[in-house]
């Protein structure tokens, strides 16, 4: 079922198998439902400050940081970049704006294939652009005993962030891991980007409004619909992985 995307990932990177040991997990769209808040929450706040961003292209712009994000709506509305006071500002605004959002909730899905990964004594990482503080309290909350901090990469953690590839050659530095030892899911064009930059089984799973070419295009190796059809895959993608 999967066999011809698992073929064509080896041949082009030239590994005979996929020694699976970890998972690298977004966050945002993928762990919890709260990509709807982040685009209107930068729709709203953009909109204030003068600046042009739909809650579609949001999306487009998910696992940047926000920096880079206020950056490139700014050169193309002003020429220019923005300032780093006003990076600050429109960030901060922005926080505040997601604050005061209904609590995403889990993705439907996620916990259940998170458990069996990690039941299968395989390695669950969560690489995401996020800076929140309370970060690994909302995951140890919503996924008790899945992560671990010291496997996590945030914002804090590197200086690009996605769609370099940086974030996901961070993952695997530290879990020690080589780019045929990791799956990449991700939800968003930048992640699916970063994931594939970084030489790893990309999986996209489409839980926005964007077209599923959009994911393709960005070198997706896979695509489910939702975090669900992932879980109800999972056993069936896993026995592939290993008969390569």
């Amino acid at each position: 079922m999967f066999q011809e995307a698992i073929n064509n990932y080896l041949q082009s990177h030239g590994y005979n198998t996929i020694n699976l040991k970890a998972v690298l997990f977004d966050m945002d769209g993928v762990l919890f439902n709260s990509m709807p808040n982040h685009a209107e929450s930068w729709h709203k706040v953009m909109l204030r400050f003068g600046f042009g961003l739909s809650r579609d292209e949001a999306y487009m712009h998910e696992g940047r940081t926000g920096a880079s994000t206020i950056n490139i709506i700014s050169r193309r509305e002003r020429g220019h970049d923005a300032t780093e006071e006003e990076i600050k500002a429109i960030y901060q605004a922005k926080t505040e704006e997601f604050n005061k959002c209904p609590m995403a909730e889990r993705m439907p899905g996620a916990y259940e294939v998170l458990t069996k990964i990690k039941e299968e004594g395989l390695i669950p990482m969560v690489v995401t652009g996020s800076g929140q503080t309370s970060l690994l309290d909302r995951l140890n909350h919503n996924f008790p005993g899945i992560f671990k901090k010291e496997l996590m990469v945030t914002a804090f953690n590197v200086k690009y962030g996605k769609p370099n590839p940086e974030p996901y050659l961070m993952a695997l530095k530290k879990a020690h891991l080589q780019p045929n030892e990791a799956l990449v899911i991700e939800n968003a064009p930048l992640g699916v980007q970063a994931g594939v930059a970084a030489g790893i089984f990309t999986i996209a799973v489409n839980t926005g409004p964007l077209p599923d070419q959009v994911l393709w295009d960005e070198g997706a190796n896979l695509l489910f619909p939702s975090m669900p059809a992932f879980n109800e895959n999972w056993e069936i993608l896993k026995q592939e992985l290993k008969n390569k």
